[in-house]
Formats: C-alpha cells, sequence, structure tokens
C-alpha cells in the first residue's frame, strides 16, 4: 500500500512540476510574444477598455485614444491617417491590427511585461489603466514632403538617415484614411475594408516595405558593381566587351542598351561608364563572369534574402538561387525573378553612403510609460558590412557622376553633390515599366539616404524611366530635409 502510494505521489508531483514550469514559462518566458502575437485577439479587444497609448510625432500625437460612449471606452483616432498609416497602422474591432498598433501592441496597450509595476501601480492607487506612448523616428518635414513629391503616382518614398538607420520618411500611395477602418460598427469597418479590397489601386499595400514585389531594375546594378570591385578583380576604369547586342548564352534572347546602340560609342567601355550611364549589355556581360553565387553573396550581404522588422514586418527582398548564365546575365541589371522593397534599396544606398556598413532600419525612436519612465530606446543596430570603406568610397564618386552627368541628371541640386542611381524595370511584354531612384546627399557628408519607387510607368507606360519620373522626385524631398 506505502509503495502505490508512493508512486501515485511520484505522478502527481511531476504532474505538479510540470503544470509549474509550463506556467512559468507562459507567463514570464513567452509573455511578451503572445502579446504582440497578432492571432491573440483577446489581447486586442481587452485593449479598448484601457487608455491606449499615443503613437508621437516630435512629441504630438499621430495616432491616440479618446473617450468613447458606447461599450469599447475608448475610440482611436489618427491624425491626417493617410500621410501616417504606413508607420502607424491601424487597431480594427473585427480584424487584425496593423503597421506600429500591431508590432509593439504589447507597450501601447499597457500589457508588455516591463509595464507590469506600473499597471500595479496605478491599479492600487486608484488610477485608471493607460498603455506606453511610441516616439517614432519619422522628421515630420521628409514625411511631408515625401508625401507631396509623390503626388498622384502609385509608389513610395523612404527616406533614412545612413549613419543610424532611422527611418526619417515613409510613404505609400495610394494611401487611405484609417479612421474610418475602427469605427466601432464591425458592419461599416467591414464593407469599408471590403471596398478597399477590391479596389483596383491596392491602397491597403505598404508599397515602401512590400505590396507587389517589383523588379529592381537597373538601382540593381549598385550591387553588382560593389560585387565587382569587393572581388578584386575589377577597377572602376576596368574595360568590359561593348557591342549593340548581346545574346544571353544558350538562348536567342537579345539584351539591348535602353538607348540603342553600344554604350558609349566605343569597342570596350569601362565599369565607371557604364554605370553613369546605366548600360545593360555591359552589366550583363559582367553578371556572367562574376557568376551568380557572387552576386548572390553580395546582395545578402546588403539584406535580400533576409527578414527585417522595423519593428513591423517587411516583405523579403530576393535574390534567386541556382541560375544559368543566360539568368545570371538577366539579374545583373535587376531583372529576372530579382525582387525588392524600397527599404531594400534604401538599405543598398544608405550602405554605400555609410563606409559600407548596413544598418537595421528602425521606426520607433523610444518608448516611454505614463509616468515617463523610459521603456525603450532606439540604439543603432549593425545588419553587417557590405563592403570596405574603399569600395564605399569608389562607389559614391561612380554614384555622384552618374547625378553630374549620367542617367540620374534630374536628381541634380545646386550647390549639393547628390550621389544616385536610376532604374526603369521591365514587368512583362507590354506591361507598363517600374520606375526608381537610389541615393543620398550631401554626397560628402551623407544625411539622408532616399529611395523612390513609382509603378505603373509613372502614367506613361514604356515611355516612363527612372531619370523622368523617379529622380525628380527625389530631388524634391532632399531640397525640402536639407533647407529646412
Amino acid at each position: 500500500m506505502n509503495r502505490e502510494l508512493k508512486r501515485v505521489s511520484i505522478v502527481a508531483l511531476i504532474m505538479f512540476l510540470t503544470l509549474l514550469v509550463s506556467s512559468t514559462i507562459i507567463q514570464y518566458v513567452q509573455a511578451e510574444a503572445l502579446a504582440a502575437d497578432p492571432r491573440n485577439s483577446r489581447t486586442l479587444y481587452e485593449s479598448y477598455s484601457i487608455e491606449r497609448g499615443p503613437i508621437l510625432l516630435d512629441g504630438e500625437p499621430i495616432a491616440y485614444s479618446q473617450p468613447s460612449d458606447d461599450n469599447y471606452r475608448f475610440q482611436r483616432v489618427y491624425s491626417n491617417g493617410a500621410l501616417y498609416v504606413p508607420i502607424t497602422g491601424y487597431i480594427p474591432v473585427n480584424g487584425e491590427a496593423t503597421g506600429l498598433e500591431r508590432s509593439v501592441n504589447d507597450y501601447l496597450s499597457g500589457q508588455s511585461s516591463s509595464q507590469f509595476f506600473d499597471s500595479l501601480n496605478r491599479l492600487i492607487s486608484g488610477q485608471d489603466p493607460m498603455g506606453a506612448s511610441v516616439e517614432v523616428a519619422i522628421d515630420g518635414v521628409a514625411q511631408q514632403a515625401a508625401w507631396d513629391a509623390l503626388g498622384d503616382q502609385t509608389g513610395a518614398v523612404i527616406v533614412t538617415e545612413p549613419a543610424t538607420g532611422r527611418i526619417l520618411a515613409m510613404v505609400s500611395k495610394p494611401s487611405f484614411d484609417p479612421n474610418a477602418l475602427v469605427v466601432h460598427d464591425s458592419a461599416e469597418a467591414t464593407a469599408t475594408y471590403e471596398g478597399l479590397l477590391a479596389d483596383p489601386k491596392d491602397p491597403l499595400f505598404n508599397r515602401a516595405t512590400g505590396g507587389d514585389m517589383n523588379p529592381p531594375g537597373s538601382v540593381f546594378k549598385l550591387v553588382v558593381t560593389a560585387a565587382a570591385l569587393e572581388s578584386g578583380n575589377y577597377t572602376p576604369d576596368s574595360q568590359l566587351p561593348n557591342p549593340a547586342t548581346f545574346t544571353l548564352p544558350g538562348t536567342d534572347s537579345v539584351v539591348r542598351n535602353t538607348e540603342g546602340g553600344n554604350c558609349g560609342g566605343g569597342a570596350t567601355v569601362s565599369l565607371a561608364t557604364a554605370l553613369r550611364l546605366s548600360c545593360n549589355i555591359p552589366f550583363a556581360e559582367l553578371g556572367i563572369e562574376l557568376g551568380d553565387a557572387a552576386i548572390r553573396e553580395q546582395a545578402e550581404k546588403f539584406g535580400f534574402n533576409s527578414e527585417f522588422e522595423i519593428p513591423t514586418a517587411t516583405e523579403v527582398s530576393t535574390y534567386p538561387r541556382v541560375l544559368d548564365d543566360a539568368q545570371t546575365g538577366l539579374s545583373a541589371f535587376g531583372q529576372y525573378e530579382v525582387r525588392a522593397t524600397p527599404m531594400q534599396m534604401a538599405m543598398v544606398s544608405a550602405a554605400i553612403a555609410n563606409g559600407g556598413i548596413v544598418m537595421d532600419p528602425n521606426l520607433i525612436e523610444q518608448i516611454t510609460a505614463p509616468d515617463f519612465t523610459p521603456l525603450q530606446e532606439f540604439e543603432p543596430r549593425e545588419f553587417g558590412r557590405a563592403i570596405s570603406e574603399a569600395t564605399a568610397s569608389t562607389m559614391v564618386q561612380m554614384m555622384i557622376n552618374g547625378v553630374e552627368n549620367g542617367a540620374a541628371s534630374n536628381a541634380r541640386i545646386d550647390g549639393v553633390s547628390v550621389a544616385g542611381k536610376t532604374g526603369t524595370a521591365e514587368n512583362g511584354e507590354s506591361d507598363p515599366y517600374t520606375l526608381w531612384f537610389t541615393g543620398f546627399a550631401p554626397a560628402d557628408n551623407p544625411q539622408y539616404a532616399i529611395t523612390v519607387l513609382v509603378e505603373d510607368g509613372g502614367g506613361l507606360g514604356q515611355e516612363g524611366y527612372g531619370n523622368l519620373i523617379a529622380a525628380p522626385i527625389a530631388k524634391q524631398v532632399l531640397e525640402a530635409v536639407l533647407n529646412k
């Protein structure tokens, strides 16, 4: 009998210890991850019973909660919602939150583990519970300038601080007013959402970090140039064959330069001139010489094929695996299956501006408790070194040349040295082009890195090109931030 009792006691003890361990893991180790999980609808719904913390820009709320006379107690309000929705996102009553509302929900709703004692003190003192405030890194001047410069185009603008990775502007168009999605009438919110979802212009996409993943076109030539210089086998003066047409190995597909003919008129062309004039044939030849493995390795050092959270999730920019020579030739000028977000191309330019170091991009400056205690402060983080300082310095000058007397000339600013690269990416035989600009200024002391994406050919179908549409947008934004 004693033996049986002992066995039962041991089993009961093991079960108790198992329960204790699992409860500890859930309540302490996994608490923040579970609270932040977008599938945890209970956490989101509970957040309506407290005054959700504001999202601030320069101390002013761009998202805040105000008392409501219905069962939800608080109504979320977005100031200038269409301008800031790629940043704030929104928190609907009948769906998943997006943007910062989703990624830092545990702080905004007051349910992060670091807010436990503050919440307990407020409860004991009889104060209403309140979430933390989140201050974004966005520069109001840059954000408004990007919005204005993009105008009615479909696309995105990203502005970052090269040395730190701070995201100073993130605009996506077409946009929408998130206030219409957070009304406390579930049927009305659903109808609005379904209307936005059915809109062929896809306003719900954040094109700065995802949406329709576009080929980068000629802005990807920066990655291939970096791979060539880093190999030690090429310099800006290295000569490449310069035919007027180039048939991809093993195919009947012919590559042509955008302007037709060869690149610059000679029998050969330097790498520097090929980048300055953005010629496709020399880069197809160069890509095949380098090989797809070298290009992929360089692309991944810039962040391709990696996931990033800023802290909102971004789609992965991709450089494909296991390419033959023909596919590698196409990928070398940003075609075939290469896909990139403006965020990723901004990281490429910013790394060149930052002496070759890629910084993790970040939207948040700090998170502060209701009693003004800092809970989390922005600290610059390195993703890694993509290229050497020497290569970065060389590429800065090559990109300056592209703006001063090359294919990115419409980004020139009087009295300011601008480094840049344009792109005009093909999407299909008769589909409109995707237009790009990426670069930074001042080139001798980079403060702002910018990437512009314009879809649908800028309204010009296959007549639009990067220097015509995207470069002037970048110029307008850079002028605004440099003159503020």
